[in-house]
């Protein structure tokens, strides 16, 4: 199928567990580093480079039990971890990305009830969480930086769910300005500002809610100046995921809307999306392509023009080979990020999401983003291009959107030299 795209690398993730059975190198699992082996290797034979996730979630159980993201020692398993990796694969592997999508970790599985684990420990966990996932990034970057980079000549990076909050009207800009900053400035402005550390707004408010409710310190941890330094500057490029756009507002309605203390709470905004941006039948995803091109310019401006890659892109349907919807949807992301470019902003690289159809978290199977289509109730699990594949194909190859296109196949012809 990457060949049958024309694809230039593909992102994928390895599994702690699979590579490392109790969790640390003590053991290494060696049909796990086959399996990994055999994948990269096919790839670079047909000139695919791989761009390999440390973490996409899947934190091994027993890490889990000893408090996971919460207990500050998951600095040192995340090292120990990584570099594993990086001595295993590194001699072929050039693109690493250390963590996929702070946000959603922390905030959904330790301060909510959205993904796994499902804490559900609001106003206190999320930040634990986001405290030490922020600083083992930083030690895989480290010790990338310094113990393999002079030898493996690859890059590392951090990638971040990034969504665009919009005022909805003139008087909410700053609670639009404050929802950025609460929903992916937690985890970029401590990688990507010139000071480092949480945004200022976000450190205001919740000391201000934290006294207010008694506690005898802010319920946001922390950084001491040695830990601002170490996690600033900390990832090669910007690794961007974009989906969303929502309308931001903050009226009387907020105040005890949020459990109190609860990272909304802390917050204080509600958000909301138009009718008229759903195309599809999936809730999930909608269409709106200019608050990409806005979330790609403040980035650029805010942090100083960084490089970024967006990692994933894309939009869920609930099946059928004719994707119609998908196939607008990545012409107008792609048209809004070329926009980006031609004003100033340093994108180097596009990921779709998803190649395939594949488990969407609490979604299970019915949401599906996949260029091709899965048959999950065939023994063989089928695969089946969809129109956007061919769509897709066509933009890989010819860096062109302006054209209709109508596949009169269902077949790929695979490039054999590519």
């Amino acid at each position: 199928m990457m060949r049958e795209l024309g694809l230039n690398f593909y992102r994928f993730s390895l599994s702690w567990s699979r590579l490392l059975p109790t969790s640390f190198p003590d053991k290494i699992n060696e049909a796990g580093v086959q399996y990994y082996n055999n994948l990269i290797d096919e790839m670079l034979t047909y000139n695919i480079q791989p761009m390999i996730t440390l973490y996409h979630w899947d934190l091994p159980q027993k890490l889990q039990e000893m408090g996971g993201w919460s207990n500050p020692h998951i600095v040192d398993w995340f090292g120990d971890y990584a570099r594993t990796a990086f001595q295993i694969f590194g001699d072929r592997v050039k693109y690493w990305i250390t963590i996929n999508e702070p946000y959603q970790v922390c905030n959904m599985g330790y301060g909510d009830v959205l993904l796994a684990p499902i804490l559900n420990i609001k106003g206190v966990a999320e930040y634990m969480c986001a405290k030490n996932l922020l600083l083992a990034h930083a030690r895989a970057y480290h010790i990338y930086d310094e113990e393999f980079r002079s030898k493996q000549e690859g890059v590392i990076f951090i990638s971040f769910s990034a969504q665009w909050y919009e005022p909805a009207t003139e008087n909410d800009t700053e609670a639009a300005t404050e929802h950025n900053d609460f929903e992916w400035g937690q985890y970029t402005h401590p990688v990507f500002s010139v000071t480092g550390d949480f945004p200022p707004s976000m450190k205001k408010k919740i000391a201000a809610k934290s006294a207010a409710q008694g506690f005898p310190r802010s319920r946001l941890p922390e950084f001491t100046p040695e830990e601002i330094e170490y996690i600033r500057g900390s990832s090669d490029y910007f690794g961007l995921n974009h989906y969303l756009t929502f309308l931001v507002y903050r009226n009387e309605s907020v105040y005890g809307y949020y459990e109190s203390p609860s990272y909304g709470d802390d917050l204080e905004t509600l958000i909301y999306q138009k009718n008229e941006w759903k195309i599809g039948g999936s809730g999930y995803t909608t269409y709106v392509p200019w608050g990409f091109y806005k979330l790609l310019t403040k980035i650029r401006k805010d942090y100083n023009n960084p490089p970024i890659i967006i990692t994933e892109n894309g939009f869920a349907t609930y099946g059928g080979l004719n994707d119609d919807d998908r196939v607008t949807y990545y012409k107008g992301y792609i048209n809004a990020m070329l926009d980006a470019i031609d004003d100033g902003s340093d994108v180097r690289a596009y990921t779709a999401w998803s190649f395939m159809d594949n488990f969407e978290w609490m979604n299970g199977y019915t949401e599906r983003f996949g260029l091709y289509e899965v048959d999950f109730e065939s023994p063989e699990r089928t695969r089946t291009p969809r129109k956007s594949a061919f769509v897709y194909k066509q933009i890989v190859r010819t860096r062109e959107l302006d054209w209709h296109y109508e596949p009169d196949t269902d077949l790929m012809t695979i490039d054999e030299g590519h």
